[in-house]
C-alpha cells in the first residue's frame, strides 16, 4: 500500500470531495453562516449537536442508574468545560511544533484540533471528581456518559468531513475519498469508520445496558472494548493523526490497546463478581 503523508490539512472555506468510485462528487463550506464579521462553522454545530443528543439521551435514563438530575447537570457542566480544555491540550501537546511560536494559535479552535482522548480524560476527570463530592453513583454515572461518548463522537466526526481532516492512507476501494486535502489522491474516509462504529456500538450498549447489565460501570468498561477496538485499527490507517509513531504504532494505538486490555480484565472481574454474589443471595 502507498504509506503516502500527506503535508497537511488545508485552511480553506470550501472543499471540492468526491468519492470517484461511487459516483459522488460534493462542495463542502466550511461555514454554516455568518453574523456581521462572525462565522458560525459547522464544525462547532456539529460538535454541539452530538453533546446535546447525548445529554437528551442521559437526562431520560437517569432514574435507571438511581442519579439525581440536578446533581448530574453539575458533573456535565464541568465534564464540558475540563473536556473541551483536555481535548485541544492534547492536540496542542502533540503538535507544539505549531504553536510554539504563536501561543495565541492554542486558543484558536474552530478550525478543529481537538483530541477525542484528551476530552475523554478532561471530560471523565472533572465529572468524576464532582460526582464524587457529591455522593452520586459514579460508575453508574460513567454508563451513562460513555452512551452519551458514542452519540457525541458518531455525530461530532462529521465535524472532520466538513473539515477535511481525520483520513486515511490512499486506497483502491469503492468509497476512497478526494479532496484537495488529500492532494486529490482517493484514501481512506476514517472519520466515516469511527462514526459507524460510534454510533452501532450506542445501540449495542444501550441494548446490552437493558437487557444484560449485571453491574454498575458495565457499559463504560464495554465502551473501553469497543471503542478502544475501533481506535486501535483506524488510527493505524490515519495519515494526517497527530500521534508520533512509537516502536511502528501511534501513541494513540498503545492507548487503544491498552484500554481494551484493562477493559476486558474489568470486564472479567466484575462479572465474577457478580456471579459470586448472585450465588450467595440464593444461598442466603
Amino acid at each position: 500500500m502507498n504509506e503516502k503523508v500527506f503535508k497537511g490539512r488545508k485552511n480553506i472555506e470550501m472543499y471540492n470531495v468526491s468519492f470517484p468510485g461511487l459516483g459522488l462528487n460534493f462542495k463542502v463550506e466550511r461555514v454554516a453562516f455568518s453574523i456581521g464579521d462572525f462565522n458560525v462553522y459547522w464544525y462547532g454545530i456539529l460538535i454541539g449537536a452530538g453533546f446535546l443528543l447525548a445529554l437528551v439521551f442521559a437526562m431520560k435514563n437517569l432514574k435507571r442508574y438511581n442519579i439525581h438530575p440536578e446533581e448530574f447537570t453539575d458533573c456535565v457542566f464541568a465534564g464540558l468545560i475540563c473536556g473541551i480544555i483536555g481535548a485541544r491540550l492534547y492536540y496542542v501537546a502533540f503538535r507544539w511544533e505549531d504553536y510554539s511560536q504563536n501561543l495565541f494559535e492554542i486558543f484558536n479552535i474552530h478550525n478543529g484540533g481537538l483530541a477525542i482522548y484528551g476530552g475523554i480524560i478532561g471530560g471523565l476527570g472533572a465529572a468524576c471528581i464532582v460526582a464524587k463530592r457529591k455522593k452520586m453513583n459514579i460508575p453508574g454515572m460513567l454508563d451513562i456518559g460513555a452512551m452519551g461518548f458514542l452519540i457525541g463522537q458518531g455525530i461530532g466526526r462529521w465535524g472532520n468531513f466538513i473539515n477535511q481532516e481525520a483520513f486515511g492512507t490512499p486506497t483502491d476501494l469503492p468509497w476512497g475519498m478526494v479532496s484537495e486535502n488529500t492532494d486529490n489522491i482517493a484514501v481512506h474516509p476514517c472519520f466515516f469508520y469511527e462514526s459507524v462504529w460510534c454510533i452501532l456500538g450506542f445501540f449495542v450498549l444501550f441494548i446490552l445496558s437493558l437487557k444484560w447489565r449485571k453491574f454498575d460501570g458495565q457499559s463504560f468498561i464495554l465502551y473501553l472494548i469497543w471503542y478502544g477496538f475501533e481506535r486501535m485499527i483506524v488510527e493505524g490507517l490515519r495519515t494526517d493523526s497527530l500521534y508520533t509513531p512509537f516502536f511502528g504504532l501511534r501513541v494513540s494505538q498503545i492507548l487503544s490497546g491498552i484500554l481494551v486490555i484493562v477493559g476486558i480484565v474489568l470486564l472479567i472481574i466484575n462479572l465474577r463478581k457478580s456471579k459470586d454474589h448472585s450465588v450467595e443471595h440464593n444461598e442466603y
